[in-house]
């Protein structure tokens, strides 16, 4: 197995894991949603995961480059030229759907869960669009939601700084469900923070891939074909 066929069997094992991943990450809020509600619409945590960033993103768009990815380690229809370039054309779907659920997770998190917004759980902040991305700038970008004591209450955030940031404080006031918003913000904070860094990991194994895939065309794979008892 060339060094070509060995990089695109560990990224079609990388690419399952991580789509798993996601799947189950979206899938979270969602069942949290049943569990408490009986229904999935009512009182949901957030909007943002009825996107479905994990299921479709980082989930279903990532399984065709899976699929050829993992046929390589089975020296199937990914051991020669064609073979390699499909599975770098296949990794163009799973990087848009990479980039999509990082995107998403990234407004969310800027967002906070609907607790957070508004007393009635609006829908209406969970829009997503270009337009919002373009809004969310570092130095809006600070988690407030999350690392205040209650987000239903606003404090002053201005003199807020990592030496006044007691750790046993943030563990009291988000670590644990007491209370109903504290649950919805650590599981938001959680299922999207997780969301992101499967959308990033996703990312670079869908780039590799592409590029491993055209080396693989233009260099050629291993002529060993397995024996058929």
């Amino acid at each position: 197995m060339t060094c070509c066929e060995g990089w695109t069997s560990c990224n079609g094992f990388s690419l399952l894991v991580l789509l798993l991943f996601g799947i189950v990450l979206n899938a979270i809020p969602l069942i949290v949603n049943f569990v408490d509600g009986g229904q999935f619409f009512h009182n949901p945590i957030s909007c943002f995961e009825w996107l479905f960033p994990g299921i479709i993103g980082a989930g279903l768009m990532a399984i065709p480059a899976t699929t050829m990815s993992l046929a390589a380690r089975k020296r199937a229809c990914c051991n020669n030229r064609t073979g390699m370039l499909l599975s770098s054309f296949l990794n163009v779907i799973t990087v848009i759907g990479a980039v999509y659920c990082m995107l998403v997770s990234i407004q969310a998190l800027s967002e906070g869960p609907l607790i957070c917004n508004s007393q009635e759980n609006s829908t209406s902040s969970c829009e997503f669009s270009f337009n919002n991305l373009t809004d969310i700038h570092p130095e809006s970008f600070n988690l407030q939601w999350f690392f205040s004591e209650s987000c239903l209450a606003p404090t002053d955030f201005s003199n807020l700084t990592i030496d006044g940031f007691m750790a046993s404080d943030w563990r009291k006031h988000t670590l644990h469900f007491n209370s109903k918003e504290n649950k919805h913000r650590v599981i938001h904070f959680s299922v999207f923070l997780g969301l992101l860094l499967v959308g990033i990991l996703e990312l670079l194994c869908g780039l590799s891939q592409m590029v491993i895939g055209f080396l693989g065309c233009l260099c050629g794979v291993t002529k060993r074909r397995s024996r058929i008892v």
